[in-house]
């Protein structure tokens, strides 16, 4: 079958929600972006119908191009150092529980952006001082000082994806390296041993299963303990097509080898993505 012909199977079903619109006023009003926008998520309806949101920091433009990705790939913006501080008050209005924070990668700073995601931290914690904060990092190019700064701030999740199979990395993460993504989780995990560490993988790309068995083997000797696996979708024709629409008893088949390896958590479905449930998944 020709890749491009591939229509969306019966279990994909997006839903729609009326109150989109109250979370995005927020949003705008304090000037941020969401990964739930940023990235076309297909849950976007159901989160920020909540309300909820992956709060996106860094700015909107990327320094890679990361082939599954629908951030933009540009030269990037000055840092905003309000910023945090907006994030916090958003997060405040929405009365959140639980944070997330992510960002686009900026390969241009000294510090890949690492201090800002510091700053973010404290600024939730400053406004919100009972939330749970949880952040989903880029690699930093692996500079240990980069994740010590982010650390330092003690968010309650670490959250890294290695996102594919080693494989298929030159096409859908060109810029990354499998090897130190792992890295990054055990490091992580060596320096701060109680933290929840997190990470995610897509599935579609045309990965064959014992691959992702692979990927999640290594992910949990690497520490990692709370872990998403769902389908990717393709965001636009500018991306890599989807090769194939795994059907939901492999998600399940692959929910259970991963429990069997010793995960505390594992999310796995077409339409589970990184951030969704977060809070749920910590506080179970």
């Amino acid at each position: 079958m020709n890749k491009e012909s591939l229509r969306l199977p019966d279990w994909i079903r997006v839903k729609n929600s009326e109150s989109l619109h109250s979370t995005k006023q927020v949003l705008r009003r304090y000037g941020l972006s969401t990964v739930c926008e940023e990235a076309r998520c297909p849950n976007i309806g159901e989160c920020f119908s909540r309300p909820t949101a992956t709060f996106m920091i860094l700015g909107s433009k990327c320094t890679r191009n990361c082939g599954f990705c629908s951030v933009e790939s540009s030269i990037p913006e000055p840092l905003d150092p309000e910023e945090p501080k907006r994030v916090a008050m958003a997060a405040k209005e929405m009365g959140l529980r639980y944070v997330v924070i992510t960002s686009v990668t900026r390969d241009d700073l000294p510090d890949g952006g690492a201090g800002h995601f510091a700053k973010t931290v404290y600024a939730v914690r400053s406004y919100l001082p009972d939330a749970k904060v949880e952040v989903l990092t880029p690699d930093f190019k692996g500079d240990v000082n980069a994740l010590k700064m982010v650390l330092n701030s003690r968010p309650n999740v670490y959250n890294h994806n290695v996102e594919t199979v080693p494989r298929l990395y030159p096409i859908v993460r060109p810029q990354a390296d499998y090897r130190r993504s792992l890295n990054i989780l055990e490091y992580v995990k060596k320096m701060a041993p109680q933290m929840n560490i997190k990470s995610g993988i897509m599935l579609g790309l045309g990965e064959t299963v014992a691959e992702v068995i692979d990927v999640l083997r290594d992910m949990r000797t690497a520490g990692c303990e709370l872990v998403t696996i769902g389908q990717y979708l393709r965001p636009s024709k500018l991306k890599l097509p989807v090769v194939e629409y795994i059907r939901p008893g492999v998600f399940e088949r692959l929910r259970l080898k991963a429990l069997n390896m010793g995960f505390k958590h594992v999310a796995s479905g077409p339409l589970v993505r990184s951030s969704m449930n977060a809070e749920e998944m910590y506080n179970s």
